[in-house]
């Protein structure tokens, strides 16, 4: 339970005290010094006090330290102050512990002349004696009092100090005037000599200007001469060109006229040939010759050695899957590798983009058509695109497209079928159906493996 001020009394007889001052009341608010006088003493009499004996409202204030209860509990502690008699008379007690003299002199009336009127009405509005609101007023009017006699003061020192500037800033303004004064002779005598100077630089000027008109024009003949020195030299120069251009003009005609009557010859020469060949053909025609077939080396008894053909070759003790058997096949005279594209680099590299297998492919027949002299066509099925294939073919390698509407089975049939009889012809493919039309036709068709393993040996 709180402490009220009923049935608890304060050291010294406070109780007594403050039912005495109990009519004493203020008629106008408590002076703002007094105020914060009596924060602060609160605020230091705070600690001293018990956590039963504080208010509920500034309990929570118990551990600040007393500046910081003055900072923030400042309102509250001059309510409680007022409202809860208990506390101001615990506060009165821990205040006659601080200030024994002061205290006593307050409560007994006698209050020092010497002492502050502040401290006075603060410790008199605390500890509530008889006659406390006077104190309080009369430490509020001395307040005042002090204040204004300060503000006087102060307002004395301001006029003081304002009019010692105002001095030194007459002294200041004529020291300036006498200095502007001086500044001005001196620039008014700058000035005649700069005047002096500026007509002499205009008149060197004129004179400069003078020299460059004369330069200038002078410049200018230069100019017209060098321009029409100039105009000759490009006229000479042009005629030169021309003649130059004359002279290769007559050149090269002279050497096209060479060349001709070099080409010319030649056409008579080979048309004296094929007149005389044409016409010993047509006698043997007319006489019904027939052909030599008889030479006297044919009358000599011996064995002669039989021809070698692709047919031929498959008797021999080879495997079908030999790279050898390919290079024996490629020495024959004459012998033309037809080879099925796609069939070929489908069965060896079927992962690889369209582009990447072709190239690849051509690649290996270039070398081996390098290392074995044969001729080479290479066939890729064309059908199905949408556009011509932009492919250089290498060296030694011929590469054809078959046409949209045909296969590249069918362009191998009609490539085999256009070779004379009797040339050897090596097929490469793994399509049974074009092997087989390929043998009929008198090629002689090779799996794809066996080019592959070929391949991979150059």
């Amino acid at each position: 339970m709180e402490p009220t001020g009923d049935g608890v009394g304060g050291a010294g007889g406070s109780a007594g005290a403050d039912e005495s001052a109990a009519d004493d009341v203020l008629d106008r608010p408590l002076p703002e010094g007094v105020r914060r006088r009596v924060v602060a003493l609160v605020a230091d009499a705070f600690g001293g006090l018990t956590v039963a004996e504080l208010p509920p409202q500034l309990r929570q204030y118990a551990r600040f330290t007393p500046s910081r209860r003055a900072r923030f509990a400042g309102n509250a502690m001059a309510a409680a102050l007022e409202s809860h008699t208990f506390f101001r008379q615990r506060v009165g007690d821990r205040l006659r512990e601080a200030e024994p003299e002061l205290a006593a002199a307050v409560e007994s009336g006698t209050v020092p002349a010497a002492a502050n009127p502040v401290d006075v009405a603060a410790v008199a509005y605390v500890l509530r004696p008889a006659g406390w609101a006077k104190l309080v007023a009369a430490a509020g009017e001395e307040a005042q009092r002090v204040r204004a006699e300060q503000a006087d003061e102060e307002a004395a020192r301001e006029v003081r100090t304002l009019r010692e500037e105002l001095a030194e800033a007459r002294a200041t303004a004529r020291r300036e005037a006498e200095r502007a004064r001086a500044e001005l002779e001196a620039s008014r005598k700058e000035s005649d000599v700069l005047q002096r100077k500026l007509r002499s630089a205009v008149s060197d000027i004129r004179r400069g200007e003078a020299a460059l008109r004369k330069s200038a024009a002078e410049l200018e003949s230069v100019r017209n001469h060098a321009a029409q020195e100039k105009a000759t030299a490009d006229s000479e120069a042009r005629r030169l060109k021309a003649r130059l251009a004359e002279a290769e003009s007559a050149l090269e005609a002279s050497r096209r006229a060479v060349r001709e009557g070099r080409s010319v010859e030649d056409m008579r020469l080979r048309l004296l040939l094929d007149t005389v060949l044409d016409a010993a053909q047509g006698l043997r025609r007319e006489l019904a010759l027939p052909p030599a077939s008889s030479h006297p080396a044919d009358s000599v008894d011996a064995v002669e050695p039989g021809r070698m053909t692709p047919k031929d070759i498959a008797t021999r003790a080879l495997s079908e899957t030999d790279p050898a058997l390919l290079d024996q096949l490629l020495a024959l005279p004459q012998a033309h590798l037809v080879v099925d594209g796609y069939n070929v680099t489908k069965t060896g590299y079927p992962t690889m983009p369209l582009e990447k297998q072709r190239l690849r492919l051509l690649g290996g027949l270039a070398v081996l058509a390098a290392q074995t002299g044969a001729e080479m066509t290479c066939v890729f099925d064309g059908a199905e695109l949408a556009a011509p294939v932009l492919l250089a073919p290498p060296r030694g390698v011929r590469v054809l497209f078959s046409k949209p509407g045909q296969t590249a089975d069918e362009l191998i049939r009609r490539l085999v079928r256009a070779e004379p009889p009797g040339r050897p012809v090596v097929v490469v493919s793994a399509d049974r159906e074009v092997a087989d039309g390929v043998a009929r036709a008198g090629a002689r068709p090779v799996a794809s493996t066996l080019l592959l393993k070929r391949l991979s040996r150059t």
